[in-house]
């Protein structure tokens, strides 16, 4: 049986992916970190079939200990500081998640097993000022946010691992992927909260930033299984997930 390591299990993406490889028979434990308060709903529906560990992306010897714990096959590492906006305000915790985290990460499975296989999610917010209209997996990274430059780091390491230590790791580039599990704080879900509460009368308006912005959208449960397939092939590249609208 193959067995899957998830950051950010219980994310957007992450419930999606661990219901996709559940339903392809892997074992999967999910990477919590330790709160007071839970905040399973985007998994309940799985909630006895994915084992819940506790870890830090900030603390590499919880990582190590989960490593030995779960004995995976496969890693996907999902989790992040993944809010724009915030990345502002806190850049320095921002590059602590995002950016290092991916390093820890990657330096607990190289010690681990290097046979893992390991998958980054990295971000079109990598491309930020566009060199070049449609982005491939050739385009220059101009990042425009901190949430972008760690996650050009987060990106250049995976790559660097892969060529320095031979290792199976990949960063799948995806574009804006969205779902009814998305949280508030986004676009689709603010909009769409915002619509339903202006229809029952709770709210008489919407307040959005820049109208003139574009984005290539797709469904977040489509995107995950770009995610298995990377990690199935016969060897590690990069690869840009969009839907081309």
């Amino acid at each position: 049986m193959k067995r899957a390591l998830i950051t950010g299990a219980t994310g957007q993406d992450g419930s999606y992916l661990a219901e996709l490889l559940i339903g392809k028979g892997y074992e999967v434990y999910g990477l919590i970190r330790r709160s007071s308060t839970e905040n399973f709903e985007r998994i309940e529906q799985i909630r006895d079939r994915i084992n819940l560990v506790q870890g830090d992306l900030l603390d590499q010897t919880s990582l190590s200990e989960v490593l030995e714990e779960s004995r995976p096959t496969e890693v996907y590492n999902l989790a992040a500081q993944s809010f724009v906006h915030t990345s502002w305000t806190q850049p320095l915790l921002t590059g602590e998640i995002t950016a290092l985290g991916v390093a820890r990460l990657l330096e607990g499975v190289r010690g681990f097993d290097k046979s893992i296989r390991f998958y980054q999610a990295s971000s079109s917010e990598m491309f930020g000022k566009v060199r070049e209209s449609p982005q491939h997996e050739g385009t220059g990274f101009y990042p425009r946010s901190p949430y972008g430059v760690a996650k050009v780091y987060g990106h250049w390491i995976t790559v660097n691992y892969r060529e320095s230590y031979a290792m199976f790791a990949c960063s799948g580039i995806l574009f804006n992927h969205e779902s009814p599990r998305r949280g508030l704080e986004f676009v689709t879900r603010k909009i769409t909260n915002a619509v339903a509460r202006i229809k029952l009368g709770l709210a008489k308006e919407l307040r959005l930033g820049n109208l003139d912005a574009q984005r290539d959208w797709g469904f977040a449960g489509d995107y995950v299984q770009a995610m298995w397939l990377m990690l199935q092939q016969d060897t590690p590249v990069d690869y840009v997930i969009g839907t081309g609208e």
